[in-house]
């Protein structure tokens, strides 16, 4: 489906609900010879215009598929226990449990300032840990990308309420 501004603020909730429950999302890539790569990047946000930007700085073999096909399928999917057992409960689910963004992913590029804010927020409540000082401290590059399409991770006989 095409993005409008309208849908676009609803795709928005569901992103951050699904990237708090799982700290990441998955980007389906494909390779020159065709093999699709799933890579889970905990540092993708949006933007409020049908765009965002994501970390990128251990992903390889996404930055090997790009050279070939910049195009990408971001998957998020709201994996709370909580939104689950109460959603199975009612019969029906209060939002969206998922969606998949299709758009393309640009050129690697030094990250602004506002950028790095943006994951030093995002990354503060572990920044204390020897983990976090190993893989999230030197997040300095990012990739823009532009969302063309979406669609909505569905369940229809739970959904039929929902747009």
């Amino acid at each position: 489906m095409k993005i409008d501004l309208n849908n676009w603020k609803i795709i928005k909730d569901v992103f951050i609900k699904a990237q708090k429950a799982n700290m990441h999302v998955n980007i389906a890539s494909v390779s020159i010879e065709g093999i699709p790569n799933i890579t889970p990047i905990g540092t993708v946000f949006l933007n409020d215009d049908g765009t965002g930007f994501l970390f990128d700085s251990f992903s390889h073999q996404l930055a090997e598929n790009l050279k070939q096909n910049k195009n990408v399928c971001i998957c998020a999917v709201n994996s709370s226990k909580v939104f689950w057992l109460s959603s199975f409960i009612k019969g029906q689910f209060n939002s969206h449990p998922g969606v998949r963004l299709y758009g393309e992913l640009g050129d690697l590029r030094p990250a602004t300032e506002q950028e790095k804010l943006k994951v030093n927020l995002r990354i503060q409540s572990l920044k204390w840990t020897k983990g976090s000082k190993l893989i999230w401290s030197d997040f300095t590059h990012v990739r823009e990308f532009k969302v063309n399409n979406y669609r909505w991770i569905k369940y229809p006989n739970m959904m039929d309420h929902l747009t």
